[in-house]
């Protein structure tokens, strides 16, 4: 596999481009803006709409397989060009039961993971007795097409969820299937996993990582997270049984909860390259970008390892709306310490858009130091 389509032209396609380079692969890109990060890496593009299965097609001419650099696909359409024998890695089958949170939620609690207990809105009847047994608070999601936080809120009482319920679905008849309803999970951190599984069936995982998250938007990641060695095992153990379940090829990337009492329950899955193991590309001897191609290409995996004690990755957060490239602030970032700053070229800021990270290798595994240093990260990024 020498060519490999990926469908979205975000930083995540955009983060391929060096590790496709070393591979000796070539991109090519379905992306609906000239504007897109992936643009100016790609060997050719495709300008189309994530979803829309006739770009796919074109791609499909283009390339010997096709990836995904974001779930936001039409995978019935997608379907019938897989019967055509479209190779698609991760394939259509493994992203099915993912796409809906919904059905992430049933397709893991079906498998024995542990998830959050939960229902799908439309198929209650008595709503108010089910929501007293859940208690509040409660999370209401979107079951698609939510990334960062947006399509989840936090329900305190049972008027705010009639409120935020007829707010979301704007003066429409209410659309109950677009919901589900999950406990609030009061955890002690959040935390991920990057996966990767190989065409034989191989798996590789990298360290277990802190996520901190402000707003629903991650803005740290700690790496390697100070758990137990009996709690890597399980969350090893939960990546192992989702990607050989799936029968994955291809990379990707789990987040989780830790309550207090030391139980780790599965928040989210990303059926792709993640924000939480951005760390690997400096912090690795494999990263994310490559482990995915490699995958992919049918290579063998590469070693995810750390090459350092630790590292803390901070996201460079818009918090305007603006078309500055912050070249002073960046300038700033880049003078501390073996910090490697990593800048996607985005045309416009504007509040929660992610413009870029910053990853700082440690010398030791101190929560406090990698607290620190992301205090200066951001006291420099923010304005005060």
């Amino acid at each position: 596999m020498k060519r490999v389509g990926v469908i979205g032209g975000g930083q995540l396609a955009w983060m391929m481009a060096d590790a496709a380079q070393k591979l000796g692969v070539e991109l090519v890109v379905q992306t609906a803006s000239e504007h897109d990060p992936a643009v100016s890496i790609a060997q050719e593009t495709v300008f189309a709409p994530v979803d829309d299965a006739n770009g796919t097609e074109i791609l499909a001419q283009k390339c010997d397989v096709i990836t995904f650099e974001n779930e936001f696909v039409n995978l019935q359409a997608l379907s019938i060009l897989a019967q055509q024998g479209v190779c698609f890695r991760p394939r259509l089958e493994a992203l099915a039961p993912l796409l809906d949170k919904y059905h992430q939620r049933c397709y893991l609690r079906d498998l024995g993971l542990p998830v959050p207990q939960f229902f799908a809105l439309d198929e209650v009847e008595n709503l108010q007795s089910k929501i007293e047994y859940l208690g509040f608070p409660a999370v209401l999601k979107s079951r698609r097409h939510g990334y960062d936080g947006q399509g989840t809120f936090i329900i305190k009482d049972f008027a705010t969820l009639e409120q935020k319920l007829s707010y979301e679905t704007k003066t429409k008849p209410l659309n109950k299937s677009l919901f589900l309803l999950e406990e609030f999970v009061p955890f002690e951190r959040e935390l991920a996993i990057i996966a990767a599984r190989s065409v034989e069936g191989e798996i590789v995982t990298y360290p277990v990582v802190e996520t901190q998250q402000e707003q629903q938007v991650c803005r740290r990641v700690i790496v390697p997270v100070q758990i137990t060695p009996n709690q890597v095992v399980e969350i090893q153990a939960i990546a192992h049984t989702l990607l050989n379940s799936l029968e994955v090829v291809g990379l990707f990337g789990i987040e989780l909860f830790l309550r207090a009492d030391g139980k780790v329950l599965v928040n989210e899955i990303a059926p792709r390259t993640h924000n939480s193991g951005h760390f690997s590309i400096d912090a690795c001897e494999t990263s994310q970008f490559e482990q995915h191609l490699r995958a992919v290409c049918g290579l063998p995996l590469g070693n995810p390892a750390l090459q350092c004690a630790s590292a803390v990755m901070v996201n460079l957060l818009g918090y305007e709306d603006s078309h500055s490239d912050y070249q002073s602030q960046r300038q700033q970032i880049a003078e501390i310490p073996q910090a490697h700053i990593h800048w996607y070229g985005k045309t416009e800021s504007r509040p929660g858009r992610k413009l870029g990270h910053v990853t700082v290798l440690l010398d030791d595994q101190n929560k406090e130091s990698a607290s620190a240093i992301s205090h200066i990260i951001e006291s420099i990024w923010y304005p005060r």
